[in-house]
């Protein structure tokens, strides 16, 4: 009997060692995980952020590419301006020199046309006697006729200067006028490109600023990056330690079940050798309990286009206003929009600016340029039109005309066919 009781305390014992295990058991597998779905958590935000991190970079890379289009694009403006600068000052030059031509051809008329005022008031005083007696003075038929013919020669001489004279003062004055439009079409560009450039300076100004606030979003963005990373680390940390924790408390849960396990052995045996002296048969029953324990606990571009196809289509619009920022050949177009709705007759694509003309198509040098060639100036694009002549939107107050190519600095000569 005594045995017996023991035996089930023994039973008991264990029981609660098994119980007491599992409460332990649970207790360290809901640590766990814990840990695990802060770490799931921290790793959904970290995607996130991730994902943020990105877009951001993306949207300053396309800005960075954006300011440094502008950038360019600002200096090549600025370029210009200089360019236009210098041309103006030529200009003023050359007005200068057209002033000091007038004046002086209006001199020249004037001393000409008082010296045949003095000659005519004379002949006009005298009546026919200076003619009778610079004939009576002649020795011979020959001198008589000689002296007529010089009065003639005074005459139709006269005459002769003073008309070309004339034809000189219109011409400088045509000249010079020609002159102050040109100026005055420079200097009304280079208002217009100091003002683009200002213009230019304050969307730079703004898109800088806007990429100094992706760099705080930036930041920002990373350092909650940095403690996601950190809390799953932390949170990883706390996993192997209670890892190693729970491994260290198996271990010493299977040593003490061995310990049991060794000890219920031995108390069955001495229960079997006991077993004949006492024929008590309980034993048995309790082998048999402890073997039931022991098993239980085992755990494009077109390119058949001419360049004279172009220029003639072109020369149709001459006369046709020229209107700042319009495309219409017939109600008015500026410079880039004439080049731009010409070409595009054809079906080719060109952008609407002087500046982007630059560096369409191939770049030639103007010794080589050809009919339908773009010939860029500073602020100004027009078509070759050959033979050293250009046809395009020319100014508000010519219009739609040809000139000169080599009116102003040639920058570039490109050819898109």
């Amino acid at each position: 009997m005594t045995q017996r009781i023991r035996g089930k305390r023994l039973i008991a014992a264990a029981l609660v060692c098994t119980l007491a295990a599992g409460m332990v058991q649970g207790t360290n597998a809901s640590t766990i995980r814990d840990a695990q779905d802060k770490i799931n958590e921290a790793n959904e935000q970290l995607n996130q952020t991730t994902g943020t991190i990105s877009n951001i970079e993306k949207e300053q890379n396309s800005l960075q590419k954006e300011i440094d289009a502008l950038d360019s694009e600002l200096v090549a403006l600025l370029l210009d301006i200089d360019v236009l600068k210098d041309e103006i000052a030529q200009k003023e030059q050359d007005i200068e020199q057209a002033t000091a031509d007038l004046e002086e051809a209006q001199e020249t008329e004037k001393r000409q046309y008082e010296s045949m005022k003095k000659r005519i008031r004379f002949m006009y005083e005298r009546g026919d006697n200076a003619l009778v007696e610079s004939l009576l003075g002649a020795g011979s038929m020959a001198d008589v006729l000689n002296r007529v013919e010089y009065f003639n020669q005074i005459y139709d001489y006269d005459r002769t200067m003073l008309n070309e004279y004339q034809d000189t003062v219109k011409q400088v004055a045509s000249l010079k006028e020609t002159l102050e439009q040109e100026q005055q079409d420079m200097v009304a560009l280079k208002e217009n490109q100091e003002q683009q450039s200002e213009e230019l300076e304050k969307m730079l100004a703004n898109k800088r600023a806007t990429m100094s606030d992706f760099d705080t979003k930036l930041a920002k963005a990373q350092e909650l990056a940095r403690q996601y990373k950190q809390t799953i680390e932390e949170q990883n940390d706390i996993i192997v330690a209670e890892q190693a924790r729970i491994a260290a408390e198996e271990e010493q849960r299977r040593r003490e079940e061995e310990l049991r396990r060794q000890q219920e052995e031995q108390r069955r045996q001495e229960q079997q050798q006991q077993q004949p002296t006492t024929g008590d048969t309980s034993g048995g029953g309790d082998s048999s309990g402890g073997s039931s324990d022991d098993g239980g606990s085992d755990p494009a571009y077109r390119t058949n286009v001419s360049g004279q196809e172009v220029v003639d289509y072109a020369m149709q619009f001459i006369g046709n206003p020229y209107v700042w920022g319009g495309t219409s050949l017939t109600n008015g177009a500026d410079c880039s929009g004439f080049v731009m709705s010409v070409f595009g007759h054809f079906g080719i694509s060109l952008p609407h600016s002087s500046y982007l003309l630059r560096s369409c198509g191939q770049g030639v040098s103007y010794s080589n340029a050809k009919p339908g060639d773009l010939i860029c100036y500073s602020g100004h694009v027009a078509i070759y039109a050959g033979g050293g002549r250009i046809v395009g939107a020319q100014s508000s107050a010519v219009g739609i005309a040809t000139q000169t190519a080599t009116y102003r600095t040639i920058l570039a000569v490109r050819r898109v066919l």
